[in-house]
């Protein structure tokens, strides 16, 4: 059995948490600065981690290409099962012309203007997507109805990154915070009131933040009131429903309320109309465009949303489920940190939420009248636009799976626990590394969540807040992780071009990091009645 090494440079924790973090200074550098695709910038971060986990860490080398061959199998089931079912679905709604039909609609039932678009698109609706599918599906998506009413490529595709972050901890239905629960031995309830607690805040803020990045302040002040609505409707709800009724349901009722109240105060308010921000002239010709009744616009997103939240409720996704031991890697390694063995196993679910999507993709496709011939050919426009995601996706949580088993991760969370009385204000960026390198909030909980409270009770800090902080902090790093981004251009013209999404994104996610590390601060010595008991 491998032990893992936690200081492995010199004895030392400062040169060796140093240099377990060049793997992520790699892909940060390539994709931030030299501006390289996604896939470039995920396999240069693998090839530098198995260098430095094989030659520094002394993990043999059979397990760590082991380790990667896990995490790229994760990668292709659940994770791109998902994204790629539901790029399927968006692919079917444009082909029956019901994209264009929601785009209609759209055009129709809103203001014109389009920064009331892009709250109500990229916040709203965007935020129903990330709590039914998410995975960067939401990013791709929304961005490309943005671009559908007018808006830049880039820009599209920053704001809907950057709105992302608000249902992220409580996406498909509760899973991080349920994972979360497990793994720290605390109650999922207890942690979702707590995350509960933390994200209202950013969930209200970010409508304000996206349209000040768009509009400056003059268009704040413009739209004031529909922004209080969309953000404070959506905010209310995430606190209302993870404090008292289902940290599982949080997700979805936040955006339904959002966008339906967002849109139902839209037709009673509107903001002066401004030209500068008015639809183009050329994307209002084409309205009307698809000759299909714009209500049925609506169709491919009731049906999924339906169809996953009842196969959920009904737990079908665990039927035929399989719990495979990874042969050569499970139990191989032991976590000096926990003082235990490291289990590697596969959860494989035949009828994952990828599934329910495929159905929910079928059953569309049907009441749209789009028949074999067509669905065939979605797929093949669905695999094009996706192969390089998947190819990155798999690269990256291989990356992620070795610094996992290696312990490379371990030295830098050890690392950032050892700074004492101000660990509640870098806490969050534990969670932010972690989803960075995975895109799953989920699998950030997984990795740091026990971790976040081992140096809790060290450091006789609050564990619920320090564990809450890791799904919190995770949430702001889904907007630069390269899953994500990958996923996201699947659709655009920007595909091969992530990192100059990531360079857009990449300050939003550090300063608002940043920001939920004063709020940590805050709650563990000013106001520790926030925390649940």
């Amino acid at each position: 059995m491998f032990h893992q090494l936690l200081t492995p440079v010199a004895g030392s924790l400062g040169a060796s948490f140093a240099v377990a973090a060049l793997p992520i200074a790699v892909v940060l550098v390539m994709l931030g600065i030299l501006r390289r695709p996604a896939w470039q910038a995920s396999l240069g971060g693998l090839i530098s981690a198995l260098i430095i986990a094989i030659l520094v860490w002394r993990f043999p080398a059979g397990l760590a290409l082991d380790s990667v061959a896990a995490g790229v199998v994760f990668a292709l089931w659940p994770i791109m099962w998902i994204v790629v079912n539901a790029l399927l679905l968006y692919n079917i709604a444009v082909a029956s012309g019901h994209f264009d039909a929601f785009r209609e609609w759209i055009i129709e039932h809103l203001p014109n203007d389009r920064r009331v678009v892009l709250v109500v698109v990229g916040f709203c609706f965007g935020c129903l997507l990330e709590g039914i599918a998410g995975f960067g599906t939401p990013v791709a998506i929304t961005s490309a109805l943005l671009i559908m009413v007018g808006f830049p490529t880039l820009e599209a595709l920053t704001f809907t990154l950057i709105f992302d972050t608000a249902p992220v901890a409580f996406g498909a239905l509760g899973v991080p915070i349920t994972v979360l629960g497990q793994v720290t031995g605390l109650h999922p309830d207890t942690l979702g009131q707590m995350v509960g607690r933390q994200l209202p805040f950013f969930a209200f803020l970010l409508p304000f933040y996206v349209i000040g990045i768009y509009g400056g302040l003059r268009s704040v002040r413009a739209l004031l009131p529909m922004l209080l609505v969309a953000g404070a409707s959506f905010a209310l709800t995430q606190f209302v429903t993870s404090n008292y009724v289902s940290y599982a349901l949080t997700d979805v009722l936040s955006s339904l309320v959002s966008l339906i109240v967002t849109i139902g105060f839209l037709q009673v308010w509107r903001p002066a109309h401004d030209d500068q921000f008015a639809i183009r002239a050329d994307v209002l010709a084409l309205h009307k465009a698809s000759g299909i009744a714009r209500w049925r616009g609506w169709i491919p997103w009731v049906v999924v949303s339906a169809v996953v939240i009842i196969w959920t409720d009904l737990k079908i996704f665990a039927i035929g489920q399989q719990v495979i031991a990874w042969p050569g890697l499970n139990n191989a390694v032991f976590i000096t940190l926990y003082h235990k063995p490291y289990a590697a196993a596969w959860v494989f679910q035949p009828l994952a939420t990828g599934t329910a999507i495929l159905l929910a993709a079928v059953i569309t496709s049907v009441l749209v009248g789009v028949g074999p011939a067509v669905f065939i050919k979605a797929i093949g426009t669905t695999w094009r636009q996706s192969r390089i995601a998947i190819f990155t996706v798999a690269l990256i949580i291989g990356l992620a799976y070795l610094m996992n088993y290696s312990g490379m991760n371990y030295t830098l969370g050890l690392g950032v626990a050892s700074i004492g009385v101000l660990f509640p204000l870098v806490s969050p960026f534990l969670g932010w590394v972690a989803v960075f390198l995975s895109g799953s909030d989920t699998s950030g909980n997984a990795l740091f969540g026990n971790l976040q409270v081992v140096a809790a009770n060290q450091l006789h800090l609050n564990p619920i807040l320090i564990a809450a902080s890791n799904s919190s902090g995770g949430v702001m790093g889904k907007m630069i992780s390269p899953q994500n981004i990958a996923t996201g251009v699947s659709v655009t013209d920007l595909k091969g071009k992530e990192g100059v999404v990531f360079a857009r994104t990449f300050k939003h996610s550090i300063l608002l990091t940043a920001l939920l590390g004063l709020l940590v601060m805050a709650q563990q010595y000013l106001m520790p009645w926030m925390i649940p008991h």
